[in-house]
């Protein structure tokens, strides 16, 4: 457990351009017009997907061409870096502090390659100091959100007085691949969007939250259930259709272990904030936890707003979540590639 770290801030951001389900499912059909028989046998994804909207970085007819690597980072850079500065300024005005009292940045991001990372990049826009600490993260996927903020409050407890930020920005439609003969790339069309959240952690303060625990669980031989395959065109989705039934399984062993290793009991949780990573997702989380139907109703409303973005979404289920009114503990989830489950306790403060 860790006593004293705290929650100051919470902000999110998502890119300028945006498109209906119905439009992304008719792009898609003609896009996919060589794989006629394939989009067909998917196409109902669309539909059943519980999105209404997404937000995603480039206009409609850029999806519509060829992109190879070049192509796809140079636009991954551009809309990560202004999608940083705006979640990470927000944050940190929302924390009360001022950008040069930030002492570390924990940057999670697996959707691009940045060298220099992103905070590096942004630095002077965001206005930190030339002596901040910085931890760039890549690899966790949709666990990252969970992950990052755990480890930023970690690096927070660790260093009294120290304030954190912790960015997460993601550009998931990107990496479509229109030209694919993998039934994961139609999928990946009807879930991706693309946004960004940022949060500020700090020790001794107690604000919107206190962070008192967090944990993890890595299942062995999972590499194939979640990822990115390295192409020639750019990233390809890995998505296993076991990840409903996974989940069903063995999420319930998961989540005692990782309560036992914070010290509670799964019964002392009053409410969940899941990654919605699909509809099946929010529905196994559901059934594994004998949740009653419909009780992640705010997970479901972020994926009909936003789609799958990764690592911020569950970022974005945290702030309505917060506005409602947290209650005494609530222990965050995601799931990501490894195959893992970030888990993260926050209480009321």
């Amino acid at each position: 457990m860790r006593e004293g770290c705290s929650l100051l801030s919470l902000a999110t951001a998502v890119p300028p351009y945006v498109i209906t389900q119905g439009e992304a499912k008719e792009l898609a059909r003609e896009a996919f017009g060589g794989k006629k028989a394939l989009f067909d046998r998917l196409s109902g994804v669309f539909d059943n997907a519980g999105i209404a909207q997404r937000y995603i970085v480039a206009p409609h007819e850029w999806y519509m061409a060829g992109h190879g690597w070049r192509d796809r980072n140079s636009v991954y850079l551009k809309a990560a870096e202004e999608l940083f500065v705006e979640a990470a300024t927000d944050a940190i005005e929302k924390s009360g502090l001022m950008p040069e009292q930030i002492d570390g940045v924990v940057t999670v991001s697996t959707t691009g390659i940045a060298t220099p990372s992103l905070e590096a990049r942004v630095a002077s826009k965001v206005g930190l100091r030339t002596s901040v600490r910085r931890v760039p993260l890549f690899g966790l996927g949709c666990a990252g959100g969970v992950s990052g903020l755990s480890l930023a409050s970690r690096l927070a407890a660790a260093d009294p007085g120290s304030h954190w930020l912790m960015v997460t920005v993601e550009t998931c439609s990107i990496s479509i691949q229109l030209d694919s003969d993998d039934p994961a790339a139609v999928v990946a069309t009807a879930l991706f969007g693309d946004g960004a959240a940022a949060a500020v952690v700090t020790s001794g303060h107690h604000s919107l939250a206190r962070i008192t625990g967090s944990a993890e669980k890595l299942w062995p031989d999972t590499l194939r259930i979640m990822g990115w395959e390295v192409e020639d065109p750019g990233l390809a989705v890995v998505f296993d259709r076991a990840i409903p039934p996974f989940i069903e399984a063995e999420l319930t062993q998961a989540v005692d272990e990782m309560c036992a290793s914070m010290g509670i009991k799964r019964e002392e949780i009053g409410r969940l904030c899941s990654h919605p990573g699909g509809v099946k997702v929010i529905d196994a989380i559901e059934t594994a936890l004998d949740l009653n139907q419909g009780e992640l109703n705010l997970e479901r409303e972020v994926l009909r707003d936003f789609g799958n973005m990764s690592a911020p979404t569950v970022l974005f289920v945290l702030e309505r979540l917060l506005a409602r009114g947290l209650p005494d503990k609530t222990m965050m989830t995601a799931f990501g590639p490894g195959f893992t489950c970030a888990g993260m306790l926050l209480e009321a403060a």
